[in-house]
């Protein structure tokens, strides 16, 4: 009898767990739905993470990602808008509440996660902090920038893993430092600089983009830190959190389970269990959400999944034309893991 009574009020705690987030709307999202927009925080200037082209047309892996959260909750990615923030604006705007998420290559780490009132909401690009010089130089090791003058964003983890190095190299250098990226690209240009430090992603798409010519510049081999970048949401409102943090792996799981922009619709008639959850055949994930039980479908239908995202703004159909590297899907050697729709 002891054992029932005790399996009863298991299975009733699970039922209420897996119910409640859906019946209990979050602050956040009801001011979305409210204003009828999700206000996202990005960079602005860095090609192939966000960045308004000729048109004002914003493109960028971290503007898919923010257009992954307004297809989420309206079915419809164009209900966004934009505030590019500086590093050192950044986290004051998500903290006031100015921007609903953070979707600006920003780097996850133990201070940010514990002292900020913030919170990560998973890993949407995989990288590491290199150098960029001119070949004129004639450098071809950042363990030869000893006595570097190094362009540098303040307030950045970037700072930190400059000082940081240089100390372990027993190497010294003298910092320009910058807040706005194209000023640092103009100071670099300029040669006010020797040296522009920043995300090795970042520093290839200002080759391409922001130097002429591209190839009178190098960026040398050496990564001297992890950087995991990924959106930011406020702590305190678990059911936005776990919104963002579902969009991006829906974006993910989407190119795990072959689901593209192109064969969505036909995948709407698959008899596979995993598929039928992920399309909302099957109902049930989005009410856990507290969104429609397309919401997955409306992402990849409207974005695609993480690998065309990907190609489209970073890959070799892009103007920056990196590598997937690290951010290639765990079964192809890369870090690019879904967690399980079920």
């Amino acid at each position: 009898m002891r054992i029932r009574t005790i399996l009863a009020a298991m299975l009733a705690t699970a039922g209420l767990a897996a119910t409640s987030p859906a019946a209990l709307a979050g602050p956040v999202l009801d001011g979305v739905r409210a204003k009828g927009f999700v206000q996202c925080g990005v960079n602005g200037s860095v090609a192939g993470f966000s960045a308004p082209d000729s048109q004002g047309i914003w493109t960028g892996i971290d503007v898919d990602m923010c257009r992954a959260v307004a297809a989420a909750v309206f079915g419809d990615s164009s209900k966004i808008k934009y505030t590019a923030l500086t590093a050192q604006q950044r986290f004051v705007a998500l903290q006031s509440g100015e921007i609903d998420v953070l979707t600006r290559n920003v780097t996850q780490t133990l201070l940010r996660d514990v002292s900020l009132g913030l919170r990560e909401a998973g890993v949407n690009f995989y990288d590491g902090q290199g150098f960029l010089v001119p070949k004129k130089l004639g450098v071809k090791s950042a363990k030869e920038l000893n006595g570097s003058t190094v362009c540098v964003q303040p307030g950045t983890t970037t700072e930190l893993n400059l000082s940081d190095y240089f100390r372990k190299m027993n190497m010294t250098f003298k910092a320009v430092v910058i807040e706005k990226v194209d000023e640092n690209i103009a100071a670099f240009a300029s040669g006010r600089c020797d040296v522009y430090t920043t995300d090795a992603s970042q520093l290839a798409a200002i080759r391409i983009t922001a130097l002429n010519p591209p190839d009178d510049y190098v960026i040398l081999p050496e990564r001297i830190s992890k950087e995991p970048l990924g959106p930011m949401v406020r702590q305190g409102d678990e059911q936005w959190y776990q919104i963002v943090k579902w969009a991006l792996l829906a974006l993910k799981e989407a190119e795990e389970l072959g689901i593209t922009q192109q064969n969505i619709d036909e995948m709407l008639k698959s008899e596979d269990p995993v598929i039928k959850r992920f399309t909302g055949v099957t109902p049930g994930y989005g009410k856990a959400l507290g969104l429609d039980e397309k919401w997955a479908y409306w992402i990849v239908k409207q974005i695609g999944n993480y690998g065309e995202s990907f190609e489209r703004n970073l890959g070799k159909g892009s103007p920056v034309k990196l590598e997937r590297g690290l951010n290639d899907l765990w079964t192809k050697g890369g870090l690019m893991y879904a967690i399980p729709l079920r």
